[in-house]
């Protein structure tokens, strides 16, 4: 916990998420929620009743609506603008709707090399509507919230492409990839160039930070994920945070893998409520910064055990720089939202317990042991 003279060292929600990305210190991990504008919310339902979700995220003045209301009605210190992985699909070529009780389908799937070469990377512009988004959320809260844009990694996008919707087994994908590494490749290298040109999009429209979801990397080997999957995406990593922002990387059932998805240099790792957080923490050396990793469906128990599970989280980050509490993976459909919101006034109030050490503020402003607030981070977004 940070003090100064017994008065709290003030941080905003939006410097608070950004610094913990970054692994510096902060007084309290700052918290927010995958899916946390969704269906479990009246408001939210309210806009679904006249909008399909597609229209919701091709009308900045909606997206950003239930990104905002969401935020401010959890409480919590970053907002993630209102969006889905597979919206880059439509400008490469590749038309898909969302099937009720089903999810995505893609209409015309990938299943040879002939069409992924016609695939485009030059309409990538399409997309700016989720930037307009952000700019607006982005206006609306300044400092007061980190702003979260977001965009799919290369290998779960390419599976939606090849599968044509969600699958069990990946038996077309893993096949293109084993038997066609020649179109795989080229596959990954068109969803890199386009998801740059999407995620710079959104840093130039406010993003602090940027999450790149592979929902599906679980499905991987270890060697696998090693061999077709780690260089695409460590470069779109890099080429993102070239932008000057950190970034979030984020899978499910992806314990094994986690120690590898490190070695893309992401900022922060995002863990799935399946591994406990100090083992997946340490399992990468605890050299960067983990998000996560309460189980969604916690959200329904009685307030009791609720509290108990936000506790052993926040006792295993044991107050290190670097925790961003969250889910370990989205919130469902009916969840209470009182108890989405009770979690965010627990992890408030309880962390100061899970502290390990108090932090001085020095002579000169700085941040004592452990690091230095180094100036302003506005305009700065990178250490």
């Amino acid at each position: 916990m940070i003090e100064n003279a017994g008065e709290p060292l003030a941080f905003t929600g939006g410097s608070r998420f950004l610094r913990a990305c970054l692994k510096k210190p902060v007084d309290r991990p700052p918290v927010w929620f995958l899916r946390q504008a969704g269906r479990y919310m009246a408001e939210y339902r309210e806009v679904r009743k006249h909008h399909t979700l597609v229209e919701i995220c091709k009308r900045p003045d909606l997206a950003s609506e239930v990104t905002i209301t969401a935020a401010e009605k959890l409480g919590v210190d970053a907002a993630i603008i209102f969006a889905d992985l597979l919206l880059p699909l439509e400008p490469m070529g590749l038309d898909f709707e969302f099937v009720a009780g089903e999810g995505p389908l893609v209409h015309s799937p990938l299943r040879s090399p002939e069409a992924i070469d016609k695939l485009r990377v030059d309409r990538a512009g399409q997309l700016e509507y989720v930037a307009a988004a952000i700019e607006k959320v982005a206006g609306h809260f300044g400092d007061a919230m980190g702003m979260i844009g977001f965009c799919g990694a290369p290998f779960t996008l390419a599976s939606y492409m090849i599968e044509g919707g969600s699958s069990r087994n990946y038996v077309f994908t893993k096949q293109m990839m084993y038997s066609e590494p020649y179109a795989w490749q080229k596959l990954l290298d068109k969803l890199v160039t386009v998801l740059t040109v999407y995620a710079k999009q959104q840093v130039d429209a406010g993003a602090d930070v940027i999450q790149i979801f592979d929902s599906w990397v679980g499905s991987l080997s270890v060697e696998d994920y090693r061999d077709y999957v780690l260089p695409v995406t460590t470069r779109l990593v890099r080429a993102v945070q070239e932008m000057g922002v950190p970034v979030i990387y984020f899978g499910v059932e992806t314990a094994s893998l986690l120690p590898a998805m490190r070695e893309t240099g992401a900022d922060v790792i995002g863990l799935d409520w399946r591994t406990p957080l100090d083992e997946g923490w340490r399992s990468m050396g605890y050299g960067c910064a983990v998000q996560g990793n309460l189980d969604p469906i916690t959200l329904f128990a009685p307030e009791p055990i609720l509290e108990m599970r936000v506790k052993q989280v926040l006792a295993q980050a044991a107050g290190r720089a670097g925790h961003i509490f969250n889910l370990g993976h989205g919130i469902v459909p009916g969840t209470p939202v009182e108890n989405v919101q009770a979690v965010v006034r627990m992890v408030k109030a309880l962390s100061p317990q899970f502290a390990v050490k108090k932090i001085q503020v020095g002579p000169e402003g700085g941040l004592e042991p452990g690091g230095s607030l180094g100036g302003s981070l506005g305009g700065v977004k990178r250490g």
